[in-house]
C-alpha cells in the first residue's frame, strides 16, 4: 500500500514541474446540487490533466539507462499526453500507443510534443502493442500499475487535504484506479474522516467489476470514454480501493456528457466526460448522505474539443 511519506516525498520531487492546482469552493455547482461543493482544478494542469503528476514522478526516477533506452506509454488519451510532455522536457524518446478512438486533442498534443504514436483497434490491442514494446526493451510508464505513478497521482489528495475547507465526501473518476488510489491514500492519512468515491462509466467498468469478483478481471470496453476505458484495473490499484474507498458507482455515457455540458453552465468549467460523470455520481452521494454532505470533486481532465463535445451530445440527444 502507498503511504504518505511515499506520496509526500512524490509531491516534493515533482513539485518544480507540476502546478498546484487551485481548490476552490464552487458557488455555482453548490446551487445545482444542493450542498456545499468544493472542486479540485486538476483540468488546470501541465497538458490538461491530472496525469502530469505520476508522469513527472516517474520519469524523474527512472536510472541513465532506462531514460537512455526510451520510455512508452499506453493510454486512453491523457497519461500518453502526460509522457510525451514530460519525456521532452528531460530530452528523453517517447513512445506512445493509443485506440484510435482517443480524443483527437489527447492525440495532436502528444505528437505536439514530439512522441512517435502508435495508434490500435481498441485498448486490448493498445495494452499488447505496449507489452511487445516493453520486451523489446522500451522503459515502460504504466498509466496505474506502479507505486511510483500513483505516489504521484497521490498529490492530488494532499493539497485537497491542506487546502479545502471542510469535506465529507470526494468523488474521483477511476480508469485503471492510479488516481484514486493516490487520493484515498492521502486523505486517509491526512483527512481520515472523509469518505472516497469512485466514479466509472457503464461499459468501462473493470474497478466495480474488480470489487464485485474480488479482485481484477478482464471487462468489455464500450463506453466513450476513452480516458476511463482500461481493459482491468492492477491488483495494486484494486487493493487501494478494496480497502479504501467506500463504493464505486457507475454512471452512463449520457449522464456523463450532460455533465460535461452542467460543468460548462454553473460551474464555468471546460470538463472532458472523465470528469463530466463527477456531476451524476455526485448527485447519488448526496442521496445516499443526505444533505448534511460537504463535497470534493477532483475535475480529473479538460481535454475535449467542442466538436467532440457537441457531438457527442448530438448522438445521445441531448439539448445545448
Amino acid at each position: 500500500m502507498i503511504g504518505i511519506p511515499d506520496i509526500e516525498a512524490a509531491a516534493r520531487r515533482i513539485a518544480a514541474h507540476v502546478v498546484r492546482t487551485p481548490t476552490t469552493p464552487s458557488p455555482g455547482l453548490s446551487a445545482l446540487l444542493g450542498v456545499p461543493v468544493t472542486v479540485k482544478l486538476e483540468l488546470l494542469q501541465h497538458t490538461g490533466s491530472f496525469k502530469a503528476r505520476g508522469a513527472a514522478a516517474k520519469l524523474l526516477s527512472l536510472s541513465g539507462a532506462e531514460r537512455a533506452a526510451g520510455v512508452v506509454a499506453v493510454s486512453g488519451g491523457n497519461h500518453g499526453v502526460a509522457v510525451a510532455a514530460m519525456a521532452a522536457a528531460l530530452g528523453v524518446k517517447a513512445t506512445v500507443v493509443m485506440p484510435r478512438t482517443a480524443p483527437a486533442r489527447s492525440l495532436e498534443l502528444a505528437e505536439r510534443a514530439g512522441a512517435a504514436l502508435r495508434l490500435t483497434d481498441g485498448m486490448d490491442r493498445a495494452f499488447a502493442l505496449v507489452a511487445e514494446l516493453r520486451d523489446e526493451g522500451l522503459t515502460l510508464v504504466h498509466p496505474f500499475d506502479d507505486p511510483v505513478v500513483i505516489a504521484g497521482q497521490g498529490g492530488v489528495g494532499l493539497e485537497l487535504a491542506q487546502d479545502a475547507g471542510e469535506l465529507t465526501d470526494v468523488v474521483v473518476s477511476v480508469g485503471g484506479g492510479g488516481l484514486i488510489a493516490g487520493v484515498a491514500a492521502a486523505l486517509r492519512a491526512r483527512r481520515p474522516g472523509v469518505r472516497v468515491w469512485g466514479v466509472e462509466t457503464r461499459g468501462a467498468e473493470a474497478m466495480s467489476a474488480a470489487l464485485a469478483a474480488g479482485g481484477p478481471v478482464p471487462v468489455p470496453v464500450s463506453s466513450l470514454v476513452s480516458t476511463l476505458s482500461a481493459p482491468s484495473v492492477s491488483r495494486l490499484t484494486y487493493d487501494h480501493a478494496s480497502a479504501l474507498v467506500e463504493e464505486v458507482l457507475v454512471v452512463p455515457d449520457r449522464e456523463a456528457v450532460q455533465g460535461c455540458l452542467d460543468l460548462a453552465v454553473h460551474a464555468k468549467l471546460w470538463a472532458e466526460p472523465a470528469a463530466g460523470c463527477l456531476l451524476p455520481a455526485a448527485r447519488q452521494v448526496v442521496e445516499r448522505v443526505g444533505g448534511t454532505a460537504r463535497l470534493g470533486l477532483v475535475v480529473c481532465g479538460g481535454n475535449v474539443t467542442p466538436g467532440e463535445l457537441l457531438g457527442w451530445a448530438g448522438r445521445l440527444r441531448l439539448p445545448v
